[in-house]
């Protein structure tokens, strides 16, 4: 493909590699190094002028740090006069900062702010996926790509849950119900909703399953966990209602704090996430954890944009 460059950020260098492997390219030289007073400071090796630009950088990690990167990265290949940058955001940062709610009403919605500050650094294009919340495509006045994990885990169950046509589908809360419905549809089996009451961030208070999992085996499917609290809650109620085997599969597995004891001590057969945040180190440390690989789905969306084809196919294909 000519007239093409892929960076990669420092968040998640794997995920670039396989990226430019399948599209058969190399990565484009890039060097990433700090000040002495933590200043982020960034040197593209090789002409940009007039190619197709592709940032690939995750919001993990250091995240304040790799956001950071990637807005400095963008406006390098800017201003050496890259025809067009696209930043590939495939776990977008601040995604959960995106309304305020009636507690908090002096909070602040920065997911706005990121996509703000991405614009202003350059960006002609981001390419995303499994947002938190859809809506935050109408943050940028910039054409957003927010792309599905759907079809990837559609696949990994019928591959790998010998059951599937008996399960049962299970949003952990009632914002992933569509998410729930969709997959379920797809399937061809029954959903339902655990409704949970929260009294601070990150702590759930109560949970209340609508739907029946008895005798069966029950999905849980979300967009990220972070902490594990509300899953294993999840996992546990749906035990004590007669589920088989509870598996839990999530696009974002981001897994901060006692998330790994929690799900080291829960009653998964298997947690499932992608690889949109790296997830070698959490695998040492619990054998629970399965990745799908989704360098493809973000491979296939970059070509298709450079050649100006339709993205709209990977919503419910997985590229071969």
């Amino acid at each position: 493909m000519p007239n093409i460059k892929i960076f990669s950020g420092s968040s998640h260098a794997d995920l670039s590699q396989k990226i430019a492997d399948r599209l058969g390219l190399e990565l484009a030289k890039v060097v990433t190094k700090k000040f002495s007073n933590q200043e982020t400071c960034v040197e593209i090796g090789e002409s940009v002028r007039g190619e197709d630009v592709y940032i690939v950088q995750s919001g993990c990690g250091e995240i304040n740090d790799n956001l950071m990167e990637l807005l400095i990265m963008i406006n390098a290949c800017k201003i050496a006069s890259a025809s067009r940058v696209t930043a590939v955001i495939p776990c977008f940062p601040y995604a959960r900062q995106d309304k305020k709610d009636k507690v908090g009403s002096r909070a602040p919605i920065s997911a706005k702010l990121v996509a703000n500050m991405l614009s202003v650094s350059g960006a002609d294009h981001i390419i995303t996926m499994d947002l938190h919340a859809s809506q935050i495509q109408g943050f940028f006045d910039i054409p957003v790509d927010n792309l599905y994990a759907e079809p990837a885990v559609l696949k990994w169950i019928k591959e790998n849950i010998p059951d599937w046509k008996t399960c049962t589908i299970v949003s952990p809360d009632a914002g992933g119900a569509k998410r729930v419905t969709s997959i379920a549809d797809r399937l061809n089996v029954d959903f339902a909703l655990i409704h949970k009451e929260r009294k601070k961030a990150n702590e759930v208070d109560r949970m209340v399953l609508v739907g029946d999992v008895k005798d069966r085996v029950a999905i849980l499917v979300d967009d990220m966990a972070d902490t594990c609290g509300t899953i294993c809650h999840a996992a546990d109620k749906l035990i004590s209602a007669g589920a088989t085997k509870v598996y839990a599969i999530l696009t974002h597995g981001i897994f901060s704090g006692p998330a790994i004891s929690r799900i080291n001590n829960a009653c998964f057969e298997a947690v499932v996430v992608t690889n949109t945040i790296p997830q070698e180190e959490k695998m040492n440390h619990c054998p629970k954890i399965q990745v799908i690989d989704i360098s493809m789905i973000l491979a296939e969306a970059i070509r298709r944009t450079h050649n100006g084809e339709s993205v709209s196919y990977l919503f419910s294909h997985v590229p071969l």
